[in-house]
């Protein structure tokens, strides 16, 4: 029997290979990093053409979705870890969120399998067609509900690796439909001549990008020794003691040590992740507390303090108006004087606001996820500039996920930033491998924008990251310390600063080309 007609005789055979299928891609992407993963992407495309006979499309959905449940399993199992902040009371819903995220992310993947069964692409071109339907969907999980591009297949490449650096040019969805057209390749190989060479050009396509990438890697101007010096400080604070107010003052009493700890060359500023105390703003920053006279006395005249926090828009209305915030000041001798403000734009669905609040909270749903009234969203983010810093662009935590949000507040304010600020709690992953999962794709902000990040964060990954994607320092997760580095040069624009997601459309045409010329040839 040929292989064709096994896989129609035993579906139960490949709905597992499916499975395996999106498990090796799963694999692929960092921290785990088994490339040779990647094929699993051909076996899909092979899978998918052996789709059965009697409802093809049906079939083709259900291999589509199990791949992506193999797919996510391995990236989002992290996601059980918040729970167990408050295990006793919400430690039981880890398992049905994992399991629930898992399986809605996964649909993306089989919505994109009909979508390629649909257009019924034929010959070796059918591999962009496959590379396009499985891009296109991947780019509208990044944007549906306010979006989740967790692990996208274009950064399954280590950032700061030769191939990675092809964001530069494309941006991550860009290379998420390169590395789809040339990982499901292998699919075509026994399809003749026809097939051999296809798989031959993307072979040699991968080797052009991995030597563009090694040249202009070796191009990396050095940083200047006389660049702001920053210091990234990481308190080791877990979530759990954050809700503790029995240690709420040694919280502060280590960002503090660590702000004022000695250095060659004193910080021009200071740098904490998001949440860095556990309190309202505007209340440990308030006149005449000992937190603010501590923290003032922390910080040498001249120097910027920048940090994340939660604050009151309005305590008076009811729901009260609370904000994810980013604040920057500056040690005066007389005190802070506040140089910018910016409040999260892009807030966690389910985490930080309920999409549609306000029926959820009349089906009885806003009590059963525990995010009560939540963020307010402020306004889309752009740079922050004053005397004293080079202009940056201030992101959030779950923003970093997002490309282009730099590329639009630099449009949008007509200045481009000569760095990226990235605080984040990452404290809620836990000791899984989510946090060295969130600082490669925030990397991979870098590499797009020609842009160094300064990523600070509780309990790690905490980095100073060239504009090439690499750290240049860490601290891994669970250390208590500092980075000390002067800041890292910017590049010129790099091409998806200057088009955008422009590229990336221009391949979906090319997958679009594709499904048309075959299907003529058909």
């Amino acid at each position: 029997m040929t292989e064709r007609g096994r896989l129609a005789a035993s579906p139960w055979l490949a709905r597992g290979l499916a499975i395996l299928a999106g498990a090796g891609a799963g694999l692929a992407q960092p921290p785990f990093g088994f490339l040779p993963g990647l094929l699993g992407y051909a076996l899909l495309l092979a899978l998918l053409d052996r789709a059965g006979a009697e409802r093809p499309l049906r079939s083709a959905s259900l291999r589509g979705w199990l791949a992506g449940l193999g797919y996510f399993a391995p990236s989002l199992w992290w996601l059980a870890e918040p729970f167990q902040v408050n295990a006793a009371e919400q430690g039981w819903m880890a398992p049905f969120a994992v399991a629930i995220v898992t399986a809605g992310m996964a649909l993306f993947w089989g919505f994109a399998a009909l979508l390629f069964r649909l257009l019924g692409a034929r010959g070796v071109l059918r591999v962009f067609v496959f590379a396009g339907a499985f891009a296109g969907l991947e780019f509208l999980r990044g944007h549906v509900l306010s979006g989740f591009p967790w692990d996208l297949a274009g950064e399954t490449w280590p950032a700061g690796s030769p191939v990675s650096q092809t964001a530069a040019l494309v941006g991550a969805y860009g290379l998420t439909w390169i590395t789809l057209a040339l990982a499901a390749a292998p699919a075509v190989v026994g399809e003749g001549w026809r097939g051999r060479g296809f798989v031959a050009a993307s072979a040699g396509v991968l080797v052009a990008l991995y030597a563009w990438g090694v040249v202009r890697l070796a191009a990396a101007p050095p940083t200047d020794p006389a660049a702001p010096m920053v210091r990234i400080v990481q308190a080791d604070v877990r979530q759990e003691s954050k809700y503790d107010r029995r240690v709420f003052s040694s919280i502060v009493a280590r960002y503090v040590a660590l702000t004022k700890a000695p250095a060659a060359r004193m910080p021009d500023v200071v740098i904490w992740p998001e949440g860095a105390i556990p309190d309202a703003i505007e209340d440990y920053l308030a006149d005449g507390t000992w937190t603010k006279t501590d923290i003032l006395a922390a910080l040498q005249p001249g120097q910027i303090l920048i940090f994340g926090g939660y604050r009151y828009g309005d305590a008076t209305s009811d729901p009260p108006v609370v904000f994810n915030s980013l604040l920057a000041l500056r040690r005066d001798p007389d005190g802070f004087t506040r140089l910018g403000l910016y409040d999260k734009f892009r807030l966690v669905p389910f985490g930080e606001f309920l999409p549609f609040d306000k029926l959820a909270g009349e089906l009885g749903i806003k009590t059963f996820v525990h995010v009560g009234d939540g963020f307010t969203a402020g306004p889309r983010p752009r740079p922050m500039a004053f005397r004293g810093l080079p202009p940056f662009q201030p992101l959030i935590c779950y923003e970093a996920l997002y490309p282009g949000f730099t590329r639009e507040g630099a449009a949008a304010a007509h200045v481009r930033p000569a760095w990226i600020v990235n605080v984040s709690n990452d404290a809620w992953f836990g000791a899984t491998s989510g946090p060295l999962q969130h600082l490669n794709i925030a990397s991979y902000r870098a590499i797009e924008e020609g842009l160094p990040m300064v990523r600070a964060t509780p309990t790690g990954v905490s980095a100073m990251i060239d504009a090439f994607g690499r750290p240049l320092a860490s601290l891994p997760e669970g250390a208590l310390g500092v980075i000390d580095r002067p800041l890292p040069p910017a590049l010129a624009d790099t091409p998806f600063r200057t088009l955008g997601d422009l590229p990336f459309w221009g391949l979906m045409a090319v997958s679009a080309a594709a499904s048309l010329l075959a299907r003529r040839r058909a």
